[in-house]
């Protein structure tokens, strides 16, 4: 039982689509066998990609970690608005997309660059007085929001077949992105939403380092420390 407590680390997960974050960290306390394990920095249901996980004592890691730059992929669908700004919502509205090139999509794209506030979406985990945006969406009240600073260095459009476009996207943490494609189809007059979305990386850490969920659960217990990067390795000396 003494071993079950030594494990620690940055574990790096490749998050399946359809569970949330919680959901995998739930999964790793399991498989570990330890309760102290957190993350840093959440995806939505409907993301998949890079979740950075921190076992054990490097879970001071956390606020650190959580202050990462990331970098984003996904899709952004034009003409359908939803009311959680992303595929998983429910449909708002529908219009009809007008004829763009890529080039012309790329200038819209380009409104969202550089320094700015952002007001987080009604459907989001964010409390206001102890109560989480989500739910008091769910029964159809909005409150006022305070609007966060965010920094989008990077949105270009890779291709563009309507009613789709596919991104790539590098910006600071704490930026809803399904919230700049709801804006953007306020922009475009047809409406949008994020119909896929992937974390590519997080400053240094990237998706192609992480370990699938199944795939760590399929580890035996002897392997498990091996998929564990040192706290030391990851961060400045003086956060250790």
């Amino acid at each position: 039982m003494n071993e079950l407590k030594e494990f620690e680390g940055i574990l790096l997960i490749d998050k399946p689509k359809g569970i949330t974050s919680h959901d995998v960290v739930d999964r790793a306390r399991r498989k570990y066998k330890i309760k102290r394990i957190g993350h840093a920095g959440t995806l939505d249901p409907m993301a998949t990609g890079l979740l950075i996980l921190l076992v054990g004592k490097a879970t001071k890691l956390s606020q650190y970690l959580m202050s990462l730059d990331k970098v984003y992929s996904g899709t952004i669908t034009l003409g359908e608005s939803t009311n959680t700004y992303d595929a998983d919502g429910e449909v708002a509205f529908n219009k009809p997309v007008p004829e763009l090139t890529l080039s012309q999509v790329q200038d819209y794209l380009n409104n969202f660059l550089g320094d700015q506030y952002q007001t987080p979406p009604m459907y989001s985990a964010i409390k206001i007085k102890g109560q989480p945006l989500y739910k008091l969406a769910r029964k159809g009240q909005e409150v006022e929001r305070e609007p966060r600073f965010i920094r989008v260095s990077k949105f270009h459009a890779t291709d563009y077949k309507s009613p789709n476009i596919e991104f790539t996207m590098a910006c600071t943490k704490g930026t809803y992105v399904r919230s700049i494609a709801h804006d953007l189809g306020e922009k475009i007059e047809c409406g949008a939403h994020l119909s896929a979305l992937r974390r590519d990386a997080s400053d240094k850490f990237s998706v192609k380092d992480a370990i699938p969920l199944e795939e760590l659960e399929a580890l035996s217990s002897s392997e498990l420390a091996s998929v564990l990067i040192p706290g030391h390795q990851a961060t400045p000396t003086s956060l250790i």
